[in-house]
């Protein structure tokens, strides 16, 4: 029996329950599953090393479909083959054709697009908005490098799909980081959504683009069964030879393949229903058997690669004084103040040595971030990874990086991470252990301009924290450090912390207010300053802007309670608690656009329903560059000045 006839017979099987899984569910894409048919038949059944019991299991072999709505097809085989699901890590049960059909219902793990949080952990990235997939594969072999693993990751992408821009900043990454153990694969079916793909992402010019960046491109047959085989074992050779180039395989397939009635333009996302389900099915049994497909049970997926991880240490991190003498920064303890940015840099350091899960990542701007201090540690260099300016790509290969059981540290300019919104968010829906640190945020940056400034990072990043992830925890907590001390300590949480975290840090260099016996914790604030009169709740570098007024306000006979509330979520009965003992009297500063910590605040006494008065204090009109911070600040109405007189007229005095 011809192994050909075997795969034929396969790829029928589980296309057809493909097409019954988006009839039953009313919605989906079977015709794009459809043309990966034998593509999914190969990989799963013949060639990739996993155990259906574990699919989790940090040796095995992983496939990443970033084609997420092309999903149904790969459900179908993990159904046929019995790969374990479900949300109870301890209590999997092998997935039946039953809970196939369920595909898109609300208590169904059959997610309508890839996503391990709903219990189908064969897939560790949440995928289906186009073009983060091969970035995720790519922080998975990253990972696979630096654990000694053979593992192999397969990355399925569209050819409408490879029209994205991070598509070829993950291939330049690859390139730059030979990280051979990824395969992508260019499904061209030449459809897209609503017409034919661009000749542009024609297989022909697809070649050509993979083979300009340095791969060879290995244009096949998608639905012959023996050139897909071959090769899949070319790209396992050039793994092994270090002197081989890397592979990556354009498939040429017919999207609806086996079904005439479902060829052509006009069926994407459309089930075939009725008699029109019945007409697709059929065809499928008459191309099976005009290919001469036969069942047989030869197919035998491969065992997994030896070996696993290196246990994660946790060795004790030193105070933030004891590691800037271990680091020969003497100086700056002595003078007294650092910028948050600064002090990332050196938490980082700390961190890396301490925990050897923990990576960093930048996007080419390491000497200000103060990544550097990561990367130029002879200790910790192999741990990082430059990921050139691609943001997108850098937060998704993070995201790839946690699903392989890192701490994974990415950093950037606050306004750059803008760019990667929509690769953020779909690490938090991945459930990714994503640790994010936006530097040179707010207008304090001054002489760059706004072109530079992160300002509105924080109402992004602050809607996220009114919601709740899988675990039942803030989507994400956002921390805005006032002095460096804080930004230290700040950094041992979001270490400590399963889950997604952004910091925001400082170019100026800030005075310190804290020392090595402050605690600081996620949802945190602090009180610096105890008051009847108002309360001013200020985050980041405007801390120091309020704590500068306070002796002009008490000259005025107004007496302050200052919180430096420098997390988001925060303790709200706890600032209401402090609002209450100042009459309701609220002032909120911040620098940066609207809808942060002003808001938030204003949320939460709103729903108190008490008799507080909130004047929230932002940037208001566009920043422009200016030659200090103070400069910047005075003229966006947020200077020590401009505290004090909006205190005034709050308290009408």
């Amino acid at each position: 029996m011809s192994f050909d006839s075997t795969i034929h017979a396969k790829a029928v099987h589980i296309t057809k329950l493909a097409y019954e899984m988006t009839a039953a569910a009313g919605s989906g894409h079977p015709t794009s599953g459809a043309s990966l048919a034998h593509l999914t038949t190969v990989l799963m059944y013949q060639h990739m090393r996993y155990e259906p019991v574990n699919p989790a299991h940090p040796s095995s072999d992983r496939l990443v479909l970033s084609e997420g709505h092309a999903v149904p097809i790969i459900y179908a085989a993990c159904a046929d083959i019995g790969i374990r699901v479900g949300k109870d890590p301890k209590n999997l049960k092998p997935m039946t054709r039953e809970d196939a059909l369920t595909l898109r219902e609300l208590n169904s793990v059959v997610d309508g697009h890839p996503n391990p949080q709903e219990g189908f952990s064969f897939f560790d990235a949440a995928t289906g908005s186009l073009g983060q997939g091969l970035s995720v594969a790519a922080g998975l072999g990253a990972s696979a490098r630096l654990d000694g693993l053979d593992k192999r990751i397969f990355c399925i992408i569209g050819d409408g799909e490879s029209r994205e821009g991070q598509i070829w900043e993950a291939i330049d990454f690859l390139r730059d980081e030979n990280l051979k153990n990824v395969l992508p694969i260019f499904n061209c079916n030449a459809f897209a959504q609503s017409e034919e793909v661009s000749p542009q992402q024609s297989a022909k010019v697809t070649a050509a683009k993979l083979e300009a960046a340095g791969f060879e491109a290995l244009v096949i047959d998608g639905h012959n069964p023996s050139q897909i085989q071959q090769a899949f074992e070319s790209h396992a050779q050039a793994q092994a030879d270090d002197h081989a180039m890397p592979i990556a395989i354009v498939a040429k397939t017919l999207k609806g393949w086996g079904s005439a009635s479902q060829q052509g333009n006009g069926h994407h996302g459309k089930p075939a229903v009725g008699d029109g389900l019945k007409e697709a099915l059929a065809e499928l049994d008459a191309t099976g058997r005009q290919l001469g497909a036969i069942a047989d049970a030869t197919l035998k997926i491969g065992m997994m690669s030896p070996g696993k991880p290196s246990a994660p240490t946790a060795e004790t991190v030193p105070a933030f004084s004891e590691a800037l003498k271990q680091f020969g920064l003497e100086a700056d303890l002595a003078k007294g103040k650092m910028a948050t940015r600064k002090a990332y840099g050196v938490a980082l350091r700390a961190l890396g040595h301490a925990r050897n899960n923990v990576v960093a990542l930048d996007a080419d701007v390491r000497g200000s971030t103060f990544a550097e201090m990561f990367s130029k540690d002879e200790a910790l260099a192999s741990r990082f990874l430059d990921c050139r300016i691609a943001e997108q790509n850098m937060v998704s290969v993070a995201a790839g990086m946690s699903a392989a059981g890192k701490i994974p540290f990415a950093s950037t300019f606050a306004k750059f991470l803008t760019r990667a919104y929509d690769q953020i968010e779909m690490a938090v829906n991945s459930g990714a252990n994503l640790k994010l640190v936006g530097s040179h945020a707010g207008i304090t940056l001054g002489a760059d301009g706004p072109s530079q400034m992160g300002m509105p990072d924080v109402s992004w990043f602050r809607s996220f924290t009114t919601m709740t992830n899988h675990k039942g925890n803030p989507g994400f907590y956002l921390l805005q450090p006032s002095d460096a001390y804080q930004a230290y300590s700040l950094l041992m949480q979001m270490a400590d912390y399963d889950g997604p975290v952004y910091m925001r840090t400082h170019r100026p260099d800030a005075e310190f207010l804290y020392s090595d016996n402050y605690n600081f914790t996620l949802g945190g604030h602090e009180v610096l300053a105890e008051g009847r009169d108002l309360l001013i709740i200020a985050s980041g570098y405007m801390v120091h802007e309020a704590n500068k007024a306070l002796d002009k306000l008490d000259a005025k006979g107004i007496d302050v309670t200052l919180v430096d509330l420098y997390s988001l979520p925060f303790d709200a009965d706890a600032i209401l608690d402090l609002a209450n003992e100042t009459n309701g009297m609220i002032l909120t500063l911040e620098d940066n656009y609207g809808g942060g910590i002003g808001s938030a605040i204003a949320d939460v006494v709103s729903a108190d329903g008490g008799g507080f008065n909130v004047h929230q204090m932002y940037c208001k009109r566009m920043p422009k560059s200016a030659k200090s911070a103070d400069e910047t600040l005075a003229y966006c109405g947020l200077s020590t000045d401009d505290i004090v007189e909006q205190a005034v007229k709050l308290l009408d005095i």
